[in-house]
């Protein structure tokens, strides 16, 4: 029997696409993606996503869309007609705020400028561009299809084509990578000026090639150098850091990530996508996922059973969810956004809170909750006093 969560108004709304193709996988990459092997199925794929939208739809009657957020995959792989179909065919279903953030991610190697100005054209008014590195060698090793210079060539492009929203991805603590090296890196992307950088450590994931053939790394205290000198680097050319791996421009923070990292809803459609529906009239939240497989997915439009898997959460998993996200934000939380965005009562948190603040991971004044340095530098350690005990995650 799951706890009852009391919301007096439901959060705020996003809306996740996920696309599941991209040229080649990388052998980092975790994500569900896979590489093209035959024509893209562009046409079904977009039909395939907007009856998994009207399925939806019930969960969220009279909700407005706040953001939303297209990511693989590789989305810029479909032409600016698909997503301008899609984004109709979205705002036909349900209300999206009229200045919602809409991103599309998009690869160096796969858009060129006309393909940038169609998509601005379709209401797409963001871009989350996977540079990754601008080292030559590093690109070989990671397994990117792009060149450095045709890294900068895209960059350029998209401003060319009007946007003034565009974030680029960095990783850092690649195989065999100095530390000067990494600076340069960084360096080299300031250069390019965009909005949001994207800066984050190298992880070795399950069910990558990376975890099963590992490259060497730079060792810890390397890393923590590159990290350490990258966002004084990052801070003197204007980016201010607000979550663990994001550094923005003034008005440039991604609105749909803080929706995330603030416990928000958002519905996910598209093979593997994943939904998290706080519903007040059951007085629960729901977290449902999608048929992983575009194979499945696909097929399954044919049926209408896009649905691979649905839970309820029990509150303590909600505390912990709620912890792990809005952690990773540098902003101090209130006790009143933790009942707002969970519907739990704050004196479920608060021992969990006092043990973080005896351990010196956190600050609690009565009012805002807030990291000691010790707590931001050992984010893992104090995320984990959160965890919930004894939860079956099948499913999951």
């Amino acid at each position: 029997m799951t706890d009852l969560f009391r919301f007096t108004a439901t959060p705020p709304l996003s809306l996740y696409i996920h696309f599941p193709w991209c040229v080649r996988k990388c052998p980092y990459c975790d994500f569900n993606s896979h590489a093209v092997k035959d024509d893209l199925p562009e046409d079904a794929y977009i039909d395939a996503l907007l009856l998994d939208l009207e399925q939806e739809l019930p969960r969220v009657w009279g909700r407005t869309v706040q953001t939303v957020f297209m990511g693989g995959g590789t989305p810029s792989l479909f032409s600016p007609a698909a997503m301008d179909r899609l984004l109709a065919g979205v705002r036909a279903r349900l209300p999206v705020k009229p200045d919602a953030e809409i991103t599309l991610e998009a690869n160096p190697g796969t858009v060129e400028q006309s393909r940038f100005e169609g998509y601005r054209e379709a209401g797409i008014n963001r871009l989350s561009i996977g540079v990754q590195s601008l080292n030559p060698d590093h690109l070989k090793v990671l397994g990117r299809i792009h060149t450095a210079d045709e890294a900068r060539h895209v960059a350029e492009a998209a401003r060319r084509a009007g946007f003034d929203n565009i974030n680029l991805d960095l990783m850092f603590g690649l195989p065999e990578q100095g530390i000067q090296q990494a600076l340069d890196d960084l360096d080299a992307l300031i250069a390019l000026q965009p909005d949001h950088i994207s800066w984050y450590q190298l992880t070795l994931e399950p069910n990558t090639l990376f975890y099963t053939q590992r490259p060497t790394l730079p060792d810890d205290d390397a890393r923590w150098a590159m990290q350490e000198q990258g966002q004084t680097r990052l801070a003197g050319a204007g980016y201010a850091q607000y979550e663990v791996s994001a550094y923005a421009r003034p008005g440039h923070q991604c609105r749909h990530n803080l929706n995330y990292w603030k416990f928000g809803d958002y519905l996910g459609i598209g093979a593997g996508a994943h939904g998290k529906i706080s519903d007040a009239a059951r007085s629960a939240i729901i977290r449902r996922w999608k048929k992983r497989h575009p194979k499945d997915y696909l097929a399954a439009a044919r049926s209408g059973g896009f649905v691979d898997g649905e839970r309820e959460l029990e509150s303590s998993e909600a505390i912990f969810e709620f912890a792990l996200n809005r952690l990773r934000l540098k902003q101090p939380f209130t006790l009143d956004e933790f009942e707002a965005a969970t519907g739990l009562p704050a004196s479920s948190l608060q021992a969990l809170i006092t043990r973080a603040c005896e351990d010196g991971l956190l600050d609690f004044d009565g009012k805002q909750v807030k990291h000691t340095r010790t707590g931001w530098r050992f984010l893992d350690n104090l995320v984990e006093l959160f965890l919930p005990r004894e939860v079956d995650h099948a499913g999951e």
